[in-house]
Order: C-alpha cells, then sequence, then structure tokens
C-alpha cells in the first residue's frame, strides 16, 4: 500500500495584491496549501482568499505585521496547528518609496526598512528553525533589479533590497548543509499598483530602455517561484536570478 503523498504549504507575506496575489494562486492551483498574508489591505485579502477557496478549500488568512518579530511567531503557531511544517516561504512583503535622499528623515525610511529588511529576517528567523529540524525547505526571497544597480530617488528602497540579496546569499551558504535552499528573484519592472503612480510618459521611458518593450506580469515571477520550489531546482541556491524583460 503506497504512503500518503505529502501536501506541502506555502506561505507567501504580502500577498493581497499584485506578485504576492500571483504566486499564492499560482501555488494554490499546483495543489499546494496557501497561507496568504497581509497587515493592512483586508479587504483586498479578503477577495484574494474567496478567490483561492474556490481553487483549494486548503487555504488560511493571517493578518499579521511581518515586520514584527512577537506577531511572526504567532503567526507560525497558527500555521503549525492548521498546516504543521512551511515547505516553501515566499518573503514578498515590501512597500516603496519615492523621493529625494536629502528630503527625508527616520520617520520616513523606517517603515520601509521595516517592511522590506526586518519582515525577511523575521520571517526567515522563524520559520527556518523546522526546516533545520526536517532537514528541508525552499526560501525564496523576492528581490530588485535596484537592489544591484540602485535607483534615484528610491535610495532607501535600494538599500533593503541589496541588503536582501546578500542576505540571500549568506543564508544559502549557512543552509545549504541542512538541505534547505535560499534564492531570491529580482524583478525588473512589473505591471503592480507598485507603478501605479507613474506617468504615461514615463511608463513609455522605461518600455523604452527594456529588451522585452513591455512590463513583466506579476504571474510571470510567480512560475519562477513555482519552479524554484520544485525538483527540477533542487541543485540552485544562493542565487539572485533577475527577472527584467532585459533592462538596458
Amino acid at each position: 500500500m503506497k504512503s500518503p503523498v505529502h501536501k506541502k504549504t506555502v506561505l507567501v507575506t504580502g500577498s493581497s495584491r499584485g506578485i504576492g496575489k500571483a504566486i499564492a494562486v499560482c501555488f494554490a492551483k499546483e495543489g499546494y496549501n496557501v497561507v496568504i498574508n497581509s497587515n493592512k489591505s483586508i479587504d483586498e485579502l479578503n477577495n484574494v482568499y474567496n478567490q483561492i477557496k474556490g481553487i483549494t478549500p486548503d487555504v488560511m488568512k493571517i493578518t499579521c505585521d511581518v515586520s514584527n518579530y512577537g506577531e511572526v511567531f504567532e503567526m507560525h503557531r497558527k500555521i503549525e496547528d492548521r498546516f504543521g511544517f512551511v515547505d516553501v516561504l515566499v518573503n514578498n512583503a515590501a512597500v516603496s518609496h519615492f523621493a529625494l535622499f536629502d528630503t527625508l528623515e527616520p520617520s520616513g525610511w523606517e517603515p520601509v526598512i521595516a517592511s522590506n529588511l526586518y519582515s525577511v529576517l523575521n520571517c526567515s528567523n522563524i520559520f527556518v528553525k523546522p526546516m533545520i529540524q526536517n532537514k528541508r525547505g525552499t526560501i525564496i526571497n523576492i528581490s530588485s533589479v535596484w537592489g544591484e544597480t540602485g535607483a534615484s530617488c528610491e535610495t532607501i528602497y535600494s538599500l533593503t533590497k541589496g541588503a536582501v540579496n546578500t542576505f540571500t546569499k549568506a543564508l544559502a551558504k549557512e543552509l545549504g548543509p541542512s538541505g534547505i535552499r535560499v534564492n531570491a528573484i529580482s524583478c525588473g519592472v512589473i505591471n503592480t499598483k507598485m507603478n501605479e503612480w507613474l506617468s504615461e510618459e514615463e511608463k513609455d521611458e522605461l518600455i523604452n530602455n527594456i529588451a522585452m518593450s513591455r512590463f513583466g506580469e506579476p504571474e510571470e515571477i510567480a512560475q519562477l517561484c513555482l519552479f524554484l520550489s520544485g525538483k527540477n531546482a533542487e541543485y540552485i541556491t544562493g542565487q539572485i536570478i533577475k527577472v527584467d524583460g532585459g533592462f538596458l
């Protein structure tokens, strides 16, 4: 008699819309238990929950500030009670802040650092412990090309994503002997609400600098996440994988 197939669980932080939503839906269609998360976008989170509920009953929604270590610890307890082990952690939660650096004060950069960097540290620290015990697991950090090249007027966002990239490489080295893989996806300009503030002229200027002549779609990032979580990617770790359509 065959033993039952283990149904894997994925946690996607910041999954009320955009890239996070696309990732959560993608994994749901592949038969994963799915945990979605948001801190403030509750109505949007409910909409994603209902959409995934139409795909699988094995979905949880958790309101949690992932920049708060205590709240992440409690989120882990809730997930463990229902699904047990989290096989895949996708650190997606992030915000951007467009401003000249000399106009900023700590009140302007602290929320960006908390959302984009502390969230990755908190979730990775808490969820990696059972991964080490089980000798398996995958962590995927959603990063940005600005973390590699830097972006004018997005200095703090660039800082956080650069830190996420270095953290990804360091953690991959540390966790490799435990059978845990850690990678980051360095996103180019993706068609999400984060870029809605751009004027049509600014969008056209960006598109002119992209070899594929278009913005990327959230679903394209989701498909790469799914690949990185699967058997065909078992020898891939410590990588910052650029998905930017050939940003020139």
